[in-house]
């Protein structure tokens, strides 16, 4: 029979499939619920820095005062903090199973004392969202770049839990971005909010906020490359994972683990016992009796021509459509 056990940041898992984060994780009730499907892990739903000042903002509103804004602010912060750090240990208390904390921040000053909180609260790790929209013009890419390399080196100095960051692929250099990010680990990659128009109403909606089984193709192509190139670093690959051939696929390429959400979104949480026993069957089919037997056996560095990992044209495919 086969084994899925795996490690990730450390951790045991008793298996690869991680429920990113999410509503669905955003509750004691909800978090046992995933257990009891066969989760390896869970990463807790996002306290997010600008909904944090979205929401001190709207209250302070119409008031003068910045010592007015300044307590609401604190309060709100302070608040939204402790309901979370309670998930953590409640979450703790009652599942067997690691789990992840995730803060959304777009600075690094705001969070560095929070995350040694979430360590203080039983949290077996964290999850790093940062994502700093490149819209000035007079800005160097360094700049915003430097922005990640001093969280990162901030967190270092103040918990000793491992953590990820959860990036996206928008770096002129990915490979080299997070070679000197030097972290535990790193998501590839982060689903952010991506805004669209309703040209009836001229009015901004949301795009689409579930990924497609499509969109496993960018983060496929850079975990088979980045588990190729940089050493000692592990890597959850996410976005467009709705099976368990993606969950298979992505481990081939190099990954260690695989989040899973717009899935269990769109087929309920059942579907991480679906996901599950499609790995397993994959594994005994192929002769596998472990995760380590076939994880980055497609890497980049693996395989006879790793130029399909670079290959960024339809060449052969175009050029046979008349």
């Amino acid at each position: 029979m086969s084994q899925l056990e795996t490690t990730y940041l450390g951790l045991k898992l008793k298996n690869p499939v991680i429920v990113g984060s999410s509503g669905l994780t955003s509750s004691n009730e909800k978090i046992k619920k995933i257990e009891e499907k066969g989760a390896g892990a869970i990463v807790l739903k996002s306290i997010f820095e600008e909904q944090i000042k979205y929401e001190a903002g709207n209250i302070a509103n119409g008031s003068d005062s910045p010592e007015a804004w300044d307590y609401v602010n604190h309060y709100i912060k302070q608040n939204t903090i402790q309901e979370y750090l309670e998930l953590i240990k409640q979450a703790k208390s009652e599942v067997k199973i690691p789990v992840i904390a995730s803060i959304n921040c777009v600075s690094a000053k705001e969070w560095v004392g929070f995350a040694k909180s979430i360590e203080e609260a039983g949290a077996d790790a964290i999850e790093i969202n940062v994502f700093i929209l490149p819209n000035d013009r007079n800005a160097s890419a360094e700049q915003y770049e430097n922005i990640y390399f001093d969280l990162a080196a901030k967190l270092k100095d103040t918990i000793k839990i491992p953590f990820a960051f959860k990036l996206g692929s928008h770096f002129s250099n990915l490979v080299g971005f997070i070679q000197k990010l030097n972290v535990p680990g790193v998501v590839l990659f982060n689903r952010f909010y991506a805004p669209d128009i309703d040209i009836d109403n001229l009015k901004f909606t949301s795009a689409e906020v579930f990924s497609s089984p499509a969109d496993i193709r960018n983060s496929l192509r850079w975990v088979g490359i980045i588990s190729s190139k940089i050493s000692n670093l592990d890597i959850a690959a996410s976005t467009g994972v709705h099976d368990g051939k993606a969950v298979v696929k992505q481990i081939l390429a190099g990954a260690g683990a695989v989040q899973v959400c717009s899935t269990l979104y769109k087929n309920g949480i059942d579907q991480i016992e679906t996901i599950l026993k499609e790995v397993e069957e994959w594994m005994n089919k192929h002769g596998y009796e472990n995760i380590n037997e076939f994880k980055g056996k497609m890497s980049y560095s693996k395989i006879d021509d790793p130029l399909v990992y670079e290959r960024s044209q339809f060449m052969k495919y175009f050029s046979s459509v008349q």
